[in-house]
C-alpha cells in the first residue's frame, strides 16, 4: 500500500493560476496521474491511492478553480485544464505516466495524452467517455438549455447531476456529501468548465490519441450505444462497485480495476 503524505505543492501558470499537486511514493516508481471531475478535487483519489503498491509514485492534481488550485482566468477548455497538469509533469520531471481520470478529468487526461504523446503512456477514465449525452460534442441548442438550467439555479443543477450519478442502492448521506463539495466550486467556474465539457469532441480527441484507453464503467449509468460506438477504441471495463463517484465508495477494489487495466509500466 501506498502511505499518503497530503505536503501540497503549487505550480504557477499566467493569468493568476497557481495549481495544487501532491505527489507520494518514490521518484523511480511508475507513476500515476489523477484528475479529478467537474466540481471535485484532487483528494477524491487518495482513499484508493492507499491501496496502489508502495513502490508506485501518485500525482494527484487540482484543476484551476477546483480545491486548492485558484485562478483569474475565463478560459475552461478541456485543453487549458491539461496545460495545468502538464505544468505538474513538468515541475516533477516526469518522464513517463499512466493519467487516470475522472468523470471530466478523463476529457483532459484525452488531452494530456494528446499535449504529451511522450509522456503519456495509457489513459484510464473512471466512470468517463461513456455519457453519450455530454461527449461527443453536442448540438449548440442542447447545450444552452443545459447551460441555462445552472445558470439559473447553480445549485438545483448540480443536485441534478449528483441524482444523474447515482444508482438506486446510493446511499442519501453520500449523495449529500458529493453534492456539498461539487455545489462548492464558483459558478463562473462550473458553469464554464460545463460549457467547454459540452464544445469538447472527444472523436476528434480519441483520433489523435494513439495511446491505450480504456474506462472502468459503472454498469447502472453505462449508456449501451457507448461500447457499440467506441467499442473498438476504448476498453470498456464494466462493474457495480457503487454510483459515478464509486472510487470514494469502495477504493479498494478501484485499485484492483485500476491495477487490472494498467497495460504499461
Amino acid at each position: 500500500m501506498t502511505s499518503i503524505d497530503e505536503s501540497v505543492r503549487t505550480v504557477s501558470r499566467a493569468e493568476d493560476t497557481t495549481i495544487s499537486y501532491t505527489v507520494d511514493g518514490p521518484v523511480g516508481g511508475s507513476t500515476w496521474v489523477y484528475i479529478h471531475g467537474w466540481g471535485c478535487r484532487r483528494t477524491d483519489f487518495a482513499p484508493a491511492a492507499a491501496y496502489l503498491p508502495a513502490t508506485d509514485r501518485v500525482i494527484s492534481v487540482d484543476l484551476a478553480g477546483h480545491g486548492d488550485s485558484t485562478s483569474a482566468r475565463t478560459d475552461w477548455t478541456m485543453a487549458e485544464f491539461a496545460r495545468d497538469v502538464a505544468a505538474v509533469l513538468d515541475a516533477e520531471s516526469v518522464a513517463r505516466c499512466v493519467v487516470v481520470g475522472h468523470s471530466m478529468g478523463g476529457a483532459v487526461a484525452l488531452e494530456l495524452a494528446r499535449l504529451r504523446p511522450d509522456t503519456v503512456t495509457q489513459v484510464v477514465g473512471l466512470d468517463s467517455f461513456h455519457y453519450l449525452g455530454l461527449y461527443p460534442a453536442i448540438e449548440d441548442t442542447a447545450a444552452r438549455g443545459l447551460l441555462q438550467a445552472f445558470e439559473d439555479d447553480f445549485s438545483a443543477g448540480v443536485r441534478s447531476l449528483v441524482v444523474m450519478g447515482s444508482v438506486p442502492d446510493t446511499d442519501p448521506a453520500f449523495g449529500e456529501t458529493v453534492f456539498a463539495k461539487m455545489s462548492s466550486v464558483a459558478p463562473a467556474v462550473g458553469v464554464g468548465a460545463l460549457a467547454e465539457m459540452l464544445r469538447w469532441d472527444m472523436d476528434e480527441a480519441l483520433a489523435a490519441v494513439p495511446h491505450p484507453v480504456s474506462t472502468l464503467a459503472v454498469r447502472g449509468l453505462l449508456d449501451p450505444a457507448a461500447p457499440e460506438r467506441y467499442g473498438d477504441r476504448i476498453d470498456f471495463v464494466v462493474h457495480e462497485l457503487g454510483s459515478h463517484h464509486f472510487l470514494l465508495e469502495q477504493p479498494a477494489e478501484t485499485a484492483k480495476l485500476l491495477l487490472a487495466a494498467r497495460t504499461t509500466a
